[in-house]
């Protein structure tokens, strides 16, 4: 890599290009490696961006097009015989054609994020006798969303790119495989319009049907109760990774990643932020929806004692949890809360102001206010957590945690309030 980074100082466009061309026929260039260090180039002025990224994207559509017609020339028989003595044998071509079943031709788009599978991608698809127009689809923006990333990541960080460039390769697959779920799913969703909507008609007839025999406050005790058995099972698979110090890469790139993206021209907006998950704005917003609950006339008085209970018992709960996690796994700061797990701030927050989403949202007669409330509520909490990793004051995997275990509590307490509504409705 030495060698190459010499070249990239006295030649720089040029061994972008011809070592995408090498990499996507398959010769060991550490591509990753080498993009950052041309974002790095970028950063320091060195390289321009846009041509820096272009001129790698255009070597590996030509890398991965001439890999792809070596493949249709030669099919299947030679790789088959011939494959091993270049690393694509039968066990590596085995390997692809179980990623391609399993995610399509969207494979194309996420194989340059995974090492090994890209560089016989085009192989593979030139054996299997894919129409070079699809390939060509796929495979193209494929390489622009891999050139552009990385390249990108290295211009924002810098110097600290060698750093971080291993962990953020494992979220880019992981993100990468997801999208690629997430398109496959579109793209199903359009092959088989006419199926799916019968499905879902036959679904919705169903539903209507369950709706009228359970009515409308029992289908909403079962998706609250299946909410907070989702929250469990998560709250306990983060306890699990917690307690095995799996977080420390996590809350590394996540903290790096937010101090560059929220510049300190962010800083007022952060402050502001910040002030919405303060004691006094909680204590205000619980002061005032109880108010507003006192003035209703239906189910005034259990909604009031559960806006109780929920944040005496969110406090308790905190307070539980504080002194729990200090026993089982201590602090590295020892005396401060700075680090707690789960974050307080966000547990807090995420009880107080979701009760008070829930309680407008199902007391308003209007869809289009429960949804704008609901989405209010996200963005709020979200923007909580968000101050606290700009300023270093919480780790991303407390925050997280925060959001987790104040769910669980808060779908607890309305999936109990539902109930003793139902109680009183029916008896």
């Amino acid at each position: 890599m030495g060698y190459l980074t010499t070249l990239m100082n006295h030649y720089g466009y040029m061994v972008l290009l011809f070592s995408f061309i090498l990499e996507l026929i398959a010769f060991p260039v550490p591509g990753e490696v080498l993009m950052g260090y041309t974002g790095v180039l970028v950063f320091q002025g060195k390289l321009n961006w846009i041509f820096s990224i272009f001129t790698a994207w255009i070597g590996c559509c030509i890398g991965i097009s001439i890999a792809y017609w070596i493949g249709f020339k030669l099919g299947t028989p030679f790789f088959q015989k011939y494959g091993h003595k270049f690393h694509l044998g039968p066990e590596k071509l085995e390997k692809t054609s179980q990623w391609f079943e399993k995610y399509g031709n969207k494979m194309l788009v996420i194989a340059y994020f995974i090492p090994g599978v890209r560089h016989i991608t085009g192989y593979f698809s030139g054996i299997t006798r894919i129409r070079y127009r699809t390939f060509a689809l796929y495979a193209y923006l494929g390489a622009l969303l891999y050139t552009g990333t990385f390249i990108s990541l290295g211009k924002v960080l810098g110097p600290q790119w060698e750093h971080f460039h291993n962990s953020i390769k494992k979220y880019l697959l992981i993100a990468g495989i997801i999208a690629a779920i997430v398109v496959a799913a579109v793209y199903g969703y359009r092959k088989f319009k006419e199926q799916i909507k019968e499905k879902i008609t036959s679904g919705l007839n169903r539903g209507i049907h369950l709706f009228h025999s359970l009515r409308r406050v029992r289908l909403l005790i079962l998706a609250i109760a299946a909410v907070f058995l989702e929250l469990v099972v998560f709250m306990g698979g983060l306890i699990q990774d917690y307690l095995s110090s799996e977080y420390e890469e996590f809350n590394l790139v996540v903290s790096v990643l937010v101090r560059l993206m929220f510049n300190k021209t962010w800083m007022p907006w952060m402050h502001t932020f910040g002030l919405l998950a303060s004691g006094k704005i909680l204590l205000t917003l619980s002061i005032l929806i109880f108010l507003w609950i006192c003035f209703k006339k239906k189910y005034r008085v259990i909604e009031g004692a559960f806006l109780v209970i929920v944040i005496a018992g969110g406090d308790l709960w905190r307070e539980l949890l504080r002194h729990v996690f200090i026993v089982v796994h201590p602090s590295p700061m020892e005396g401060s809360n700075l680090y707690a797990f789960p974050n307080e701030q966000t547990l807090m927050a995420t009880i107080v102001y979701g009760f008070t989403s829930f309680v407008l949202a199902r007391n308003s007669r209007k869809p289009s206010i429960s949804i704008v409330v609901s989405l209010l509520t996200f963005l709020v909490l979200f923007v909580i957590g968000l101050n606290g990793i700009y300023f270093g004051a919480q780790s991303p995997s407390g925050t997280v945690a925060g959001y987790v275990f104040g769910g669980v509590w808060l779908t607890l307490t309305i999936f109990l309030l539902e109930i003793f509504r139902l109680i009183k409705k029916n008896f």
